[in-house]
């Protein structure tokens, strides 16, 4: 399916974070979601998934620092890599402020790192998270790699960044 850059905006939004929040529950979730990942949209005369283009943006976002060309995509690696980075508030284990713990992704691998990245992405964009931003001043936030091997002054010392959309 070929869309436009309207439609890119209006799928890369709400309809996605709903379609990822009931993915496991629903085979009509799960339609639509590869449904919205799978459209195309033409730019600069190429097509692009809206797949290939959510990992670029979070390759951009989230990925900085790691070892990886410039304008690329994230892959399973990468992403499994910085999802323990990312924070709803402020830095902790807790599933109210670690972004993977509160939307239940024990394991990302091959299978699901790309909805991963799409439930990030249409979170910031008009999800709950986007809501918080709106409401409460509540940002997402990348701390340092590897924040499972900090301490927990560490963890509290760490620069973070916040991410907006």
């Amino acid at each position: 399916m070929d869309i436009t850059k309207e439609e890119k905006q209006r799928l890369i939004g709400r309809r996605l974070y709903d379609a990822i929040s009931r993915f496991d529950e629903s085979p009509e979730a799960r339609e639509e979601y590869y449904q919205i990942m799978d459209a195309e949209i033409t730019i600069r005369g190429g097509k692009q998934t809206i797949r290939e283009q959510i990992l670029r943006v979070y390759a951009m976002l989230f990925c900085d620092d790691l070892e990886m060309e410039a304008g690329s995509s994230a892959g399973p690696d990468e992403v499994e890599a910085t999802a323990d980075r990312l924070y709803i508030g402020s830095a902790g284990f807790d599933p109210d402020h670690w972004y993977r713990m509160k939307y239940h992704f024990p394991v990302i691998d091959d299978d699901n790192y790309d909805r991963f990245a799409a439930l990030v992405i249409s979170d910031l964009k008009a999800g709950p998270l986007h809501e918080a931003v709106v409401n409460d001043g509540d940002m997402l936030l990348v701390g340092e790699m590897n924040p499972l091997l900090l301490t927990e002054d560490e963890r509290v010392a760490q620069e973070l960044r916040k991410i907006e959309l």
